[in-house]
Order: C-alpha cells, then structure tokens, then sequence
C-alpha cells in the first residue's frame, strides 16, 4: 500500500507539472493528490503505521480490555493527520495574511513610493537592482513574504508578461538565497536554529558569501539574456482613474505594511507563537487603520481600497494548492518515507556533506522541511554547535528548492500568482539555479577550507 501512496504523489507531481497540457487547474491536481494519498493511508492504516510510532504511542496511552488495535490505529493516523495539518494551516494562513497586507497596500498605491525611485531603462539594471532587494529582504521578512511583496511591485514596473516572468523566477532564487544566511529568514535555517546546532552570528558569518555567490551567478548568467529597453523607463503608467488617495495615504500604508511584516520575526521570537499569529497581528493593524482612514476617502475610493475588496482579491487557488501540496507531502511524512529516504541516503552515501548536498536537491521536488528534521535527528549525537554539516545543511536545505518551481513557499506562490508553467521554469531558470547552488557549496568549501 506504501507504494500506491508513492504512486499517487508522483502522478499528482506529473498532473501539477503538465498543467497546461492537459488543462486541469494545478489546485485541482494538488489537492486530489493531497487527500488520496491520506485516503490510502487511514483505509489501510493497520499495514502503513510506522512501528516505532506505534510503540511511542501505545506505551503513552493504556487501553482498556475492550478497546480494539484497529481503533487504537485510526486515533493515531487521525492524530498524525490533525498535527500536520495543524502546521499546514498555520502556513496557509502566514499567506492569506501575507497577500492581503500587500493587497492593501498596493491599493492605496503604497508601492508606487518605491517605484518612483528605481530608475532602470535596461532590463537587466532593473534584474540586478531587485534581486539584491529581494536578496536582503527575504534575510529579514523570510522568502514566502519577500516574494509577494517584489512580484507586486514588478507588476507595476515590467507591464510585459515573457520578461516580468525571468524577473520572478530571479526572484525566486534571490529570496532563498537570502533567507539561507540568516536565522528568520528561511524555515530550515530556523528549525537547525531552533534545535541549538547554529548560532545567530556564526550562520551569517558562515553562510553570507555562499548565499551572495548563489544569487550573483544567475544573474550573471541571465544578464546577457535580457536585451532592449523596458517601457517608460520602467515607470508604471499612472492610473487613468481618479482616487481620492493622497500621498499620506500611500506613506501610511506602506509604512504599516513595511512594519507589519518585518514585526513577524520580532513577533515570534519573544512571544515563540506561530509566525501567523504575528501576521494576523500585522493585518489586524492595516484592517483597523483602513477602516479610519477610509472615511477621509470618497465612497469609490472606499470601496475599492478596503480590506473586503482585497480579500476578494486573493487568488484562492494558490492557497488551495499549497493545501493539496502541503497535505500530499505530510502523508509522505506520516509514513515515514521521508525519513528512510533520509536513512538511505546515510547509508548509501555515508559522507555528511555530500548528505547535506543532495537533501538540498530533493528538496526540490519534497518539502524540504521533513528532509532537513530527519537530518538533524540523524547528527544531532555526533555533531556539535556550529559544526560544518549544520551550517551546509541550512544552506543547501534553504536554496535547494529553487532548483523547482514547486520545490520552495517561495516558488509555489510564484507559480500561483504569476501562473508560471512548471517546464518554462525547468528550461529557463532551473539551470541558473542549479548553477547558482553549486557556485554557493563551493564557495562554502573555499570559505571553510581558508577560515
């Protein structure tokens, strides 16, 4: 039955990835794959539960003399299904938020502040100047964040679809490299932090140049790509529309933006709630300022720019993919064939770094987050603080995934909210990627190896 379940993820993987060749929406795709893949797993539980688990469980929780092992089971599998899910709708609300705070903010014109001062007439000055933005935003946001924000803003500065498509995939790259070398700023480099195996000076200290080369090797790879001019000096269009939005109104709500999502980490680590807490906290800020301020505004104006407007706004369909995703790879988990993926490939390769490596590349393809979980368990008794398998753990763990559309928050909600085909993004950025993440290990190699 394990492999009907493999089975079912990997041709749920193929439906995602051929979308638009046999037109069926992604979401669709992701969440059949998510619920079979659980469905096969409590109809069958008794043969799928892992024994380990079971073990744990049924030491910790007496049954009486009547009680049956089959109901034992399902209390178990449905148990491991509330937890994860439990996890999975945290992040699924972390992007809710995340998207309307920066609906909001793009309908008060808030990000018009900060298009009017990059001044790029060339495609490829523009690439550089958001990347390096996006690079230092996702080291203090976190990647999912980073990439909303700058595909909202590239929406406003690149009006051509094909080049704004380069710019987001670039995107994509930039925010997990930027998260990689800071402890908030991805979600594998925060479960190592959190585990006591680095330390808030030393990943940056460690893991910056890295990061930096995997960024700084697709763009000098792309650059040459991208030729002519952007329209209007790369200036968006005024809106033919008159709003009785005034220029206190867009300075608010971007700063409230700015400040709300950057309130996220601070948020989580003295209060160590989920960081959707922190966002809900951050959207309940705006929705209150919107509605004060939505009675300086005229009523089309007022309706255009409140928080129920921007909710409706919000692609529905991204948040029901990364459902599907979520829960199809948690299966995967509950049955642990993640962590004997990870078991195997320990002893099959048996060199930690070269474990490490290909976790990062996996990862592409499988969350990376149950990937790097069982590499820590797997050396947390052998390896200390700050020891170089944690630190090329965190790296690879947090830019493997680009090598994918699917295969980082990030890349996913790219792929949503810019309907990015998943074989455009192999042929065109996966090899910049690829290229970008080997650049970073070597890096890291030469780094270690001098210091």
């Amino acid at each position: 039955m394990l492999s009907i379940i493999i089975a079912i993820f990997v041709i749920g993987y193929l439906a995602i990835a051929l979308e638009h060749q046999i037109h069926v929406n992604k979401a669709a795709s992701a969440l059949l794959t998510g619920v079979l893949c659980w469905t096969v797993y409590a109809l069958n539980y008794s043969q799928l539960v892992p024994q380990e688990l079971f073990d744990a469980w049924h030491g910790s929780h007496a049954a009486g003399e009547g009680d049956a092992l089959s109901e034992k089971l399902h209390f178990l599998v449905d148990g491991q299904l509330m937890h994860g899910f439990a996890e999975t709708a945290g992040i699924l609300f972390f992007l809710i938020g995340a998207m309307t705070i920066v609906e909001l903010v793009d309908a008060h014109e808030g990000f018009s502040l900060i298009t009017r001062y990059i001044h790029a007439d060339k495609p490829a000055k523009l690439l550089w100047i958001v990347s390096w933005l996006a690079f230092f935003m996702s080291a203090v946001l976190d990647n999912l964040t980073t990439t909303i924000v700058m595909i909202s803003v590239l929406r406003k500065m690149v009006p051509d679809r094909e080049t704004r498509l380069f710019f987001v995939g670039m995107i994509v790259i930039a925010a997990n490299a930027g998260g990689a070398w800071t402890v908030i700023g991805d979600v594998t480099t925060t479960m190592i932090w959190m585990k006591n195996k680095i330390g808030e000076w030393e990943v940056i200290r460690d893991l910056f140049l890295a990061s930096v080369a995997c960024l700084l090797v697709p763009l000098l790879l792309i650059t040459p790509r991208l030729k002519g001019s952007l329209e209007e000096g790369s200036h968006p269009k005024e809106s033919e529309e008159e709003k009785s939005i005034e220029g206190w109104h867009k300075a608010l709500f971007l700063a409230l933006g700015v400040l709300g999502l950057l309130s996220v980490p601070i948020f989580k680590t003295f209060t160590h709630l989920p960081p959707f807490m922190g966002m809900m906290l951050a959207l309940g800020t705006l929705w209150l300022a919107s509605e004060i301020v939505s009675h300086t505004m005229d009523e089309r104006t007022r309706s255009s720019t409140g928080v129920l407007s921007a909710l409706r706004r919000i692609d529905m369909s991204s948040v029901l993919f990364f459902l599907g995703i979520l829960l199809a790879v948690g299966s995967l988990g509950a049955t642990n064939v993640l962590t004997n993926l990870a078991q195997w490939l320990q002893a099959t390769v048996q060199n930690q770094s070269a474990i490490a490596i290909i976790i990062g590349l996996v990862s592409a393809v499988v969350d990376n987050v149950p990937l790097v979980a069982a590499g820590i368990e797997m050396y947390s008794a052998t390896n200390v603080k700050n020891d170089s398998f944690w630190m090329l753990l965190a790296y690879c763990g947090g830019t493997g995934g680009s090598c994918l559309i699917i295969g980082s928050a990030a890349g996913v909600a790219a792929m949503g909210l810019e309907r990015i085909d998943f074989f455009w993004y192999f042929k065109r950025i996966a090899p910049l990627a690829l290229a970008g993440y080997v650049a970073g290990i070597v890096v890291y190699f030469i780094q270690h190896a001098v210091l």
